[in-house]
């Protein structure tokens, strides 16, 4: 069993192979918090965890008992106003003003398997037995309203996952104005914080404070995830490092506006908040409707961050995304994009795949510029018909030239988007989010379609579906150019227009869900300014995302090593661009560009047509190099090693290893040259320490041990010869791949 229950103790004990987490009903009949952490073997009482007793100058939830006070008692789903003065986990306006709940333990149920979120994306089971859950539900009789608290236990990937549903069954309206997914109260605040921030072009740059006392809290009010802040953060212990020590992780499910944040109070008690974001939120619930809040996701690892990414990558690549590509691995692609932006007609087009194919590409995906009187990126989103300008037989002539070449044909969409000057906005003006008579800001020159509104995502849908119906498209990548600003919308009333930035998202999956359902073979890249939206939600319904707009190699170590805390390699688009890099400017070697982009959706994104024979010669090899060993890259167990975030900054180290530890590559990037530098080792990871390894190019036999413990000596002359590695230059990079003997 990974969910026992203790009828005397009224005690909930889950567990997973490796993590016990425990909550109690308390004396006032609503849930408290015991622990969460290592596992701990089963008993009969939990009790002694519970903090009670007098404590000067706090205040006491019953008249005359100087003993219960919910400020020093540890909650499962703190409520607002009696006794705690922490931030609580939800908060329901009444039709007299008040905001005062009672919501009090109702009766459990404990199940195999893993209900669906209506409307929303979560994780998943195959099979009823591969996870236990249990429903706990809280009644206010006042209001006549339900809490429904959601745990579903994943024993063998180590993780618990969290959500909430809110019932009305009352006679008057209700206002949900706070309504958190997650809830952890910690026995002290002897914390880091690792958070995954940046901005555009510099997505989740890995971040870490040590807590103190107060809120600290990131979040996104941009109507996306945003690559300000991704939905995710980590507690670990200050000792914590990527092999070893204790830490917790959060991921929230979700793709719109949300708040984490840890509250550390006077009593060192860490209180791990996460879900929809409050600011500018209300949901009205009327008599018989529900609300349900998105997924959170918590792994805890004893082993070290890799421990707790790795928990992530195995369930996110096999019980959050779907479909048919979920555990295929992903063909090699060009897209135009960097190598023609809008400047392309057909014959352009042909000749860039005909000689992308001969080169060993397998997909050509079509970029921005396909469509309407799209020259510019000042016209034509929500067009989605073929500028014959440009491509004379369609997108449908195009599409099957190219698959004639025994190549798949990708194209890109925006589809959440609206330019002013195109048919859609001519014919509906009002289907874009906005304010009467307010200022509408613009971003890209477009606007954000109302996705709340079903009409709008029927016509969108419409417009999709009938070119992936007419032509061979088998890869779409969905971008989304733009934050969300003056949010309204012309087809809610008053008292709910605080609901359309959730409605928006909401639409977004309708969107997401019905075109993956229709077009199950088609694989869907989500991509959004590239890693605006990288987040749980969209991996749901598109198995990859687009990591980010800078493709210089030397930015994507820190983007693709940030990334991969909560994300699998096999979700990263990474190419291989022209150089000088269009972002940064700077000139890496195409051997350095390709060792990055190879942890990943590996790619090339840039005009083959204007490379050299020397360079295509080197990008065959490549190419023949990535096939080899793709289903390594993309589904090995992933090791962070050396840390582009560490103080020096200048060396980078990951690796992959096989399920069964045969096979592994480790990649060493440096970032500088520097003169007369210190010795140099590689210590790997994962292999198996009593078995014997061969580095492919390079003589000698080593032991996995020895290769963990000691290390690649980097210094030594039969490395130095066969590696050029007494070449000084920067960028520069290298690539080891390790057979078991």
């Amino acid at each position: 069993m990974t969910i026992i229950y203790n009828d005397q103790t009224r005690e909930f004990h889950l567990q997973t192979n490796n993590a016990s987490y425990i909550m109690t009903i308390l004396e006032n009949e609503q849930l408290g918090h015991l622990y969460y952490g290592k596992k701990v073997r089963h008993k009969d009482s939990f009790q002694h965890l519970l903090v009670t007793g007098h404590r000067s100058n706090i205040t006491y939830l019953k008249e005359g008992d100087m003993n219960f006070s919910l400020e020093q008692t540890k909650q499962e789903y703190p409520s607002y106003g009696t006794t705690d003065f922490r931030e609580p986990a939800f908060q329901i306006l009444q039709e007299n003003g008040s905001r005062i709940t009672d919501f009090k333990y109702k009766n459990h149920r404990i199940f195999k398997g893993k209900p669906k979120l209506e409307g929303l994306p979560a994780t998943y089971t195959e099979q009823d037995d591969e996870v236990e859950t249990i429903e706990i539900t809280l009644y206010d009789e006042l209001i006549q309203a339900e809490i429904i608290l959601l745990y579903s236990v994943f024993k063998e990937h180590d993780a618990i996952t969290r959500s909430v549903q809110f019932v009305n069954h009352g006679e008057e309206n209700l206002n949900l104005l706070r309504a958190m997914s997650a809830n952890v109260d910690f026995f002290d605040s002897n914390y880091e914080m690792v958070q995954l921030s940046g901005a555009w072009v510099k997505e989740r740059h890995v971040k870490t404070r040590k807590l103190e006392t107060g809120i600290q809290q990131i979040s996104s009010t941009r109507g996306t995830s945003s690559s300000q802040h991704n939905p995710f953060l980590a507690l670990k212990r200050p000792e914590t490092t990527e092999s070893q020590g204790e830490v917790y992780g959060f991921s929230f499910v979700y793709s719109g506006n949300f708040l984490a944040q840890v509250e550390v109070d006077y009593l060192d008690v860490s209180r791990v908040s996460m879900g929809l974001h409050p600011f500018d939120f209300n949901w009205l619930l009327e008599k018989g409707e529900s609300f349900q809040t998105p997924e959170v996701v918590m792994v805890y690892s004893n082993e070290g961050l890799n421990g707790m990414s790795q928990t992530y990558h195995k369930l996110y690549q096999s019980r959050l995304a779907r479909g048919t590509w979920r555990d295929q691995v992903r063909p090699v692609l060009t897209n135009n994009w960097e190598g023609t932006y809008f400047d392309f007609n057909e014959e352009k087009i042909l000749n860039m795949a005909k000689q992308s194919k001969e080169l060993g590409v397998e997909l050509f995906v079509l970029d921005d510029g396909w469509f309407g009187k799209r020259d510019d990126d000042t016209t034509s989103l929500g067009d989605w018909f073929v500028d014959y300008n440009k491509l004379p037989n369609g997108i449908t002539g195009l599409a099957e030239k190219i698959t004639a070449l025994d190549m798949d044909f990708g194209l890109w969409f925006e589809p959440e988007m609206v330019c002013k000057v195109s048919e859609l906005y001519e014919a509906h003006p009002d289907w874009i989010i906005h304010v009467p008579n307010r200022n509408r800001s613009h971003g890209r020159n477009q606007y954000v379609l109302d996705f709340s509104r079903k009409e709008v995502v029927d016509a969108i849908f419409d417009m999709m579906a009938k070119l992936l119906h007419d032509a061979p498209i088998s890869y779409v990548k969905w971008d989304m150019n733009r934050y969300i600003t003056e949010i309204g919308s012309a087809a809610l009333p008053a008292e709910r227009q605080r609901e359309v930035a959730h409605r928006y998202i909401l639409g977004v999956y309708d969107l997401y869900e019905r075109l993956t359902s229709v077009f199950p073979d088609v694989l869907f890249e989500s991509c959004a300014s590239g890693g605006c939206r990288f987040d749980p939600g969209m991996l749901y319904y598109a198995p990859q995302a687009w990591t980010s707009d800078d493709t210089d190699a030397m930015e994507r170590l820190k983007i693709q090593y940030g990334t991969s805390f909560v994300y699998p390699v096999s979700s990263m688009g990474a190419h291989v661009s022209a150089v000088p890099n269009h972002q940064v400017g700077r000139v890496t070697s195409l051997e350095t560009r390709a060792n990055v982009a190879y942890f990943g959706a590996f790619g090339y994104e840039l005009d083959v047509t204007k490379m050299s024979e020397t360079e295509k010669a080197e990008m065959i090899d490549q190419i023949t190099f990535f096939k080899q060993h793709r289903e390594l890259f993309q589904f090995g167990t992933f090791y962070r090693i050396n840390s582009p975030f560490s103080e020096d900054g200048n060396r980078t180290t990951w690796m992959v290893v096989s399920k069964d530890q045969s096979k592994a590559i480790v990649a060493d990037y440096q970032v500088l040259a520097k003169p007369n530098p210190g010795f140099s080792r590689l210590l790997l990871k994962g292999l198996d320490e009593a078995s014997s390894y061969e580095i492919e190019g390079y003589p000698g036999i080593y032991h996995g041990d020895e290769l963990m413990e000691i290390g690649i000596q980097l210094d030594h002359e039969r490395f130095k010869a066969h590696a050029n590695f007494d070449i000084v230059e920067d960028f520069n990079s290298k690539i080891f791949v390790l057979n078991k003997q």
